[in-house]
């Protein structure tokens, strides 16, 4: 019972709570706010304190190492989502998916657990994929629309990121990089895209991805202090510390978002 309680169930109720707060921010104020909202750490931190609870601090900080350069590569995800989902929904999203299959597994292939070069392949990344979203493509971000919500919506928002934290915390058993890797699975960038496509067309969906492209260094640099940070501190300062440091920059951006197109 425990097991399932620790994680199976909580992982659900929280993912389900992040998703809806996704939308609903985005969709209440626009999809810069809600993109940049919505990649604060959420389900980082609930996959990364149930794997330290399982393997211990040391494990859980090198399977942390991976974590900006599988990032990097869900900024790739969003990017191909974005420029895609104009066309055909479906492309897109198969598209975005077999790329994140191929670019993950070069990962694993090549056992990246250099903070480092992870670091470096996430800031390759945004200088790739940010500019020609922003500058070439020009994809405009979308204003506040109006939402009904029911318990579907809200069950349907938060089974998928519930089923991807569980994985990662199961596939600890298996290696810290694999384990780091799944993590940060697009499930909840793949829910709410799927989401705002259905309720509120490509235009408003390719806007929040865009607004999560950028959002991402939240995450990215709880990981890094996380991977610092935990074995010296221990997993609760180690994840408040982590926190404070991704919400000031996460303050930071809001500065910034106006700037956005």
């Amino acid at each position: 019972m425990n097991l399932l309680l620790f994680q199976v169930i909580i992982p659900f109720l929280l993912s389900a709570l992040v998703v809806i707060l996704i939308m609903f921010i985005a969709e209440r104020y626009g999809t810069k706010t809600g993109g940049i909202i919505g990649t604060l750490p959420s389900t980082i931190v609930v996959a990364f304190l149930f794997i330290a609870f399982n393997q211990g601090a040391t494990f859980a900080s090198q399977s942390a190492a991976v974590v900006p350069a599988e990032l990097g590569i869900n900024l790739i995800f969003l990017f191909l989502f974005a420029l895609l989902v104009h066309r055909s929904v479906l492309g897109a999203f198969l598209t975005s998916f077999l790329v994140w299959i191929l670019l993950s597994s070069l990962l694993f292939l090549f056992q990246i657990d250099n903070i480092l070069i992870s670091l470096g392949i996430f800031a390759l990344s945004l200088l790739f994929t940010f500019p020609i979203l922003e500058r070439v493509k020009q994809i405009p971000s979308a204003q506040q629309v109006a939402v009904h919500y029911t318990l579907r919506k809200i069950a349907l928002r938060g089974i998928l990121a519930g089923i991807v934290i569980a994985v990662a915390v199961l596939l600890s058993n298996l290696g810290a990089i694999l384990s780091g890797i799944f993590s940060v699975f697009p499930a909840i960038f793949s829910s709410t895209m799927l989401i705002s496509v259905k309720e509120h067309g490509t235009d408003f969906a390719a806007g929040i991805a865009k607004s999560m492209a950028i959002g991402l260094s939240s995450v990215l640099i709880y990981a890094t202090v996380i991977h610092f940070l935990y074995p010296l501190s221990g997993l609760l300062i180690g994840t408040i510390v982590a926190y404070a440091f991704s919400l000031c920059f996460t303050l930071l951006l809001f500065s910034f978002r106006g700037k956005l197109k």
